[in-house]
């Protein structure tokens, strides 16, 4: 045996074998990433692979028998071995066996950087935002360990234009991880915020008040993707579970109930007998699929014609898919948003009639009641908003979403209190919202909880410092008493979401500052410029400096156009002084009386 293995290593079998070896893996793995560019069908990498092994016998049994000459390969038995050249050979045999496993080395280090699957570090690419510490509401609470943050999936196809794509199939696993009663699920707002920076898990987990991570990866080619989920333990960042699946488009939503299956079972969550883990938005058509999820992502990040996009993409899904009743509830929504800013009153219509639509195709989803609740908060101040939420609420309590949505339905009403316990839930499933902390603030305002509301928009500035967030934290100091620093926040200003804002708190302070032209000068800018998009806001001004005949016209003009402020007007401490006249109170009670609500 002695004598054989000598004879292996003279002959160079050994070293063959090795490089051999090295090369085949090599090989594979540059076809797996690039026989996809070309949409080759799975059995060419399946060939290649049968060949490669089938190939490694006859590759021993040729350096066995031949050796490589200056005049060529010769049997081994036709060489005179004291003119053999197997040692020169053996040298060249070990240098291309380095230079072979520095490419492995180099394929493994470029893997775990480019490719989720390969590594056991955290491959989202994500850091903390500007938060503050934004677990400072929840710090007294322990960390449950059926809790969990769903981070973006990296979009890792070749010309990197499938963020919609991964960014979706982020949001649909946490959509559907938050239908399970028993799991705490961070909702996308803030889970998304670490999107494209560079942090631990554990500092994300920790931010987040969550135990665990899903995070992972979307390659896609064609009709073909590589979907990599990998879930993490915070605390010592150890991989409780992971997977790769390779499959066609179409079979995204089997892959989406398989990966929350796995996080479930994982979590060690027990299912009671009427849960199932099943994706509700699905559709029977990838393209629809695709159309909505293009159409979710213009809803996510807002751009001039954005909405009308989105309405164009959600008209496509349906047409191929009409009970999409997900892209129903979507399209209400697109359709709301551009008419609230354009003030079309058939866009308004359009919206009310998807969302119907929505609710018909599939009344265990709680998306088509919470768009219709959204509608009526915005148009009509129908009273069976709060019918719809509750309904929502049934389907999907762990949805920060819901739990907003049904807070803005709660302050139409001037149900504060309530109002205030669905924000701070909603909070907890959301820390890094900007709109849950700025809408906390302001009816704490009306609730009279001055420095509560001060902790919340200043929240809500640190998150985003726009306009919307400096004006009510400056009408916050000007409930206190602190108008100086009120203007000096009004004209801070910041990122614009809607021109004039701020002007009517510059009217507002400076009334109170007993600058009369001032405020003056400042209200008839906004009039001038702004009336047909903030006719609330202009009474607002004229209530607070106890104009309230023209508090009222201007109360009747934003009704007329549908005004959204009028959400918050049995919340509004900047109308208290039209508490008592007739006029306001009959007003009231055309917008959601709280004292007739179910």
């Amino acid at each position: 045996m002695a004598s054989l293995f000598a004879e292996l290593r003279r002959r160079n079998v050994i070293r063959v074998a090795g490089l051999y070896v090295v090369t085949a893996w090599l090989l594979v793995q540059i076809a797996e990433t690039l026989l996809p560019i070309f949409h080759t069908p799975d059995w060419v990498l399946q060939v290649l692979v049968v060949l490669l092994a089938i190939g490694f016998i006859p590759a021993l049994v040729f350096s066995w028998v031949f050796e490589l000459t200056p005049e060529g390969i010769k049997r081994e038995s036709e060489i005179d071995r004291s003119q053999s050249i197997v040692d020169e050979t053996a040298r060249k045999l070990d240098v291309a066996v380095i230079m072979m496993l520095v490419c492995v080395g180099g394929l493994l280090i470029w893997s775990q950087v480019r490719d989720p699957e390969m590594g056991s570090e955290s491959i989202s690419e994500k850091a903390a935002p500007k938060t503050g510490g934004a677990r400072s509401e929840m710090d007294s609470d322990p960390i449950s360990e059926k809790s969990i943050a769903v981070l973006p999936f990296v979009d890792m196809s070749q010309a990197q234009d499938q963020e919609y794509f991964s960014d979706g199939l982020s949001e649909e696993l946490l959509n559907l991880l938050a239908q399970i009663p028993q799991l705490r699920v961070i909702a996308r707002t803030s889970s998304f915020s670490f999107k494209g920076q560079n942090v631990d898990v554990a500092t994300i987990a920790e931010t987040l008040g969550v135990s665990t991570v899903l995070e992972g990866s979307v390659r896609s080619s064609g009709n073909r993707l590589r979907i990599t989920a990998q879930l993490i333990r915070a605390s010592d960042a150890s991989h409780l579970w992971s997977q790769t699946y390779d499959r066609e488009l179409t079979d995204v939503f089997a892959v989406q109930d398989e990966i929350a299956t796995a996080v479930v079972e994982a979590l060690k969550v027990r299912l009671l007998p009427s849960q199932q883990v099943a994706n509700p938005r699905r559709s029977s058509s990838a393209e629809a699929y695709d159309r909505y999820l293009l159409g979710r992502q213009l809803i996510q990040h807002p751009r001039p014609g954005g909405f009308a996009d989105a309405i164009e993409h959600f008209q496509r899904a349906i047409q191929l898919d009409p009970e999409y009743a997900a892209a129903y509830a979507s399209l209400s929504v697109a359709e709301l948003f551009r008419a609230d800013t354009s003030g079309d009153p058939a866009g308004k219509q359009r919206a009310l009639e998807a969302a119907n639509k929505a609710i018909e195709l599939a009344p265990g989803l709680a998306d088509g009641y919470l768009a219709r609740a959204q509608y009526a908060v915005f148009v009509t101040r129908d009273r069976g908003a709060l019918a719809d939420m509750q309904q929502a609420l049934a389907i999907n309590a762990g949805s920060a979403e819901v739990q907003e949505g049904y807070a803005r339905v709660l302050i139409a009403f001037g149900r504060v209190d309530e109002a205030i316990a669905a924000l701070r839930k909603a909070i907890a499933l959301d820390p890094l919202s900007v709109a849950s902390w700025s809408m906390l603030g302001r009816v704490l305002n009306a609730a009279g909880q001055y420095t509560e509301a001060e902790s919340a928009h200043e929240r809500a500035v640190t998150l985003i410092p726009s306009d919307y967030t400096h004006f009510h934290l400056g009408i916050t100091y000007l409930l206190q008493g602190r108008a100086e620093e009120a203007l000096a926040e009004f004209r801070k200003g910041g990122a614009r979401t809607q021109p004039g804002r701020s002007t009517a708190g510059i009217a507002i302070a400076e009334f109170t500052l007993g600058r009369p032209e001032q405020s003056e000068q400042a209200l008839q800018s906004i009039i001038a410029e702004q009336a047909s998009g903030m006719a609330y806001q202009i009474a607002e001004v004229y209530a607070w400096r106890g104009e309230a005949d023209q508090a009222i016209a201007w109360l009747e003009r934003a009704r007329v156009q549908r005004d959204g402020g009028l959400g918050f007007v049995h919340a509004d401490p900047l109308l208290a002084k039209l508490a008592d006249d007739p006029r306001f109170v009959a007003f009231l009670q055309g917008q959601a009386d709280p004292e007739s609500a179910p």
